[in-house]
């Protein structure tokens, strides 16, 4: 595989040749649109844009959604069933009534009492994927 980067062009853009679609080449192709994918929130009543791929999870208290990262957390007006539909394609999944999580950002899973599972993210955070969602979590891992 060779990487070239051309500086000076007006626009960004990512071209893949190859001879036939592989997983790897999926998977790189995910990865770049998890980048390109930008979301809209607020702290402190400054508006930041930021990556799908810095995010951990999403959470929704007293019908405020936040949306966490390794280090900060952001408000944003977006409902979970909302980001759920729009970043579900990016490896985000619903692990409960009130989270939505990024599959990228779990460092390991591990069953919990009565069916739930307890994954540890990349920052040490511990997150429960409830009963109700926890087969189609396994699914989508790829796992039994």
């Amino acid at each position: 595989m060779q990487v070239k980067i051309e500086v000076g062009n007006k626009d960004v853009e990512v071209i893949i040749k190859c001879p036939e679609v592989t997983d790897e080449i999926r998977k790189l192709e995910h990865l770049m649109n998890i980048q390109a994918r930008r979301i809209t929130c607020i702290k402190e009543g400054i508006t930041y844009l930021i990556s799908a791929s810095d995010v951990l999870y999403f959470e929704s208290v007293d019908k405020r959604s936040f949306l966490y990262t390794e280090d900060d957390v952001y408000e944003l007006s977006l409902r979970l069933y909302a980001i759920d539909e729009m970043l579900s394609d990016l490896g985000f999944i619903r692990n409960s009534k009130s989270q939505v999580i990024n599959i990228n950002k779990i460092k390991r899973i591990c069953p919990d009492f009565s069916g739930r599972i307890e994954a540890a993210m990349e920052n040490g955070e511990k997150l429960i994927i409830s009963r109700q969602y926890a087969k189609l979590f396994k699914e989508r891992l790829g796992i039994r």
